[in-house]
């Protein structure tokens, strides 16, 4: 275990120098001038000259780069160059909003998801079974904007049992979760009523229904344990995509998250703002397939970490 661990985890270094190497090169060639940016339209062609050089934009691609990895080794994210502030400081300021929004957003989709899934494998054909399965290709092909504001006018401007936005409480949590959830549960949902068919199917259940087992302890002890192991993959994915991707719902309700802070950076052209989220984001993901990884031969013995 700890060799993997170990194996994994310069996997995943490796893995973040290449995206920051990547991502630095598009940065690099976007038409948009950084410095023009911050020096505002009216700026003197030298006034411009003088916040490229102080920035190190005049420098050449490999010395740029070479400058902010060094920053990066040293835990030095660099410094926003419109709001003047570290770029771990904003990020640490908006994390915990996007780590609570990525929780609810987590817990709704299995509630959801896989609650449509079972009920769908088990009655599968029938009129529940399609009305289900509708109901998930409705989740994963209706535009998060819009599930929002329906849940938005309908629970909070006619009901009023939810506020329209902010951040800070939970009810202030549970329609941005609700959200997020209902387009992942629609996936979760297809996913488990697969997996959950196939495994019904296998002799080791046909068997544990054969000894007179209960059909609630051939499900919950024989078969979701190897049906739920793709879902446990897709768990890991989802941290780090609500860790980065989330920026359409964290808009629709006012949700300090980095979502929206990297939506603001892009639009301005600030580079240290944008690198810092990507990297971030990039991190979740690895981490967070990482422990998907390191969970499943929990539920499923038989399962060797290689």
């Amino acid at each position: 275990m700890a060799a993997y661990i170990i194996r994994r985890l310069i996997q995943t270094a490796l893995i973040l120098l290449g995206i920051s190497f990547v991502t630095f090169i598009l940065l690099y060639l976007v038409p948009a001038d950084p410095a023009r940016q911050i020096a505002g339209r009216s700026a003197t062609a030298e006034t411009v000259e003088n916040i490229r050089e102080q920035l190190g934009l005049n420098l050449p691609f490999y010395e740029q780069y070479l400058r902010y990895l060094a920053s990066l080794l040293q835990g030095d994210f660099g410094r926003s160059y419109l709001q003047k502030t570290e770029v771990s400081t904003l990020i640490a300021a908006r994390l915990p909003a996007s780590l609570l929004l990525m929780a609810g957003a987590i817990a709704c989709e299995l509630a959801f998801g896989l609650a449509m899934g079972i009920v769908a494998a088990l009655r599968r054909g029938s009129h529940t079974d399609n009305a289900l399965m509708i109901t998930s290709f409705i989740g994963v092909s209706a535009p998060q904007f819009v599930i929002g504001i329906l849940l938005l006018y309908v629970f909070a401007v006619k009901l009023g049992w939810f506020p329209i936005g902010g951040y800070g409480t939970f009810v202030h949590l549970v329609l941005p979760s609700v959200t997020l959830g209902f387009l992942g549960a629609g996936w979760y949902s297809r996913m488990m009523r697969s997996s959950l068919i196939d495994v019904l199917r296998q002799d080791y259940v046909r068997t544990a229904r054969a000894t007179g087992l209960s059909r609630a302890k051939v499900l919950f002890r024989h078969a979701m344990p190897n049906a739920i192991l793709p879902i446990v993959a897709m768990i890991g994915i989802d941290i780090g995509l609500f860790m980065s991707g989330i920026v359409v719902v964290e808009s629709v309700f006012g949700w300090p998250g980095i979502g929206q802070l990297a939506w603001q950076a892009i639009q301005r052209v600030d580079i240290p703002i944008i690198m810092g989220v990507t990297l971030v984001s990039a991190c979740a993901i690895v981490l967070g397939n990482l422990l998907a990884d390191l969970v499943t031969p929990l539920i499923d013995p038989r399962i060797k970490l290689r």
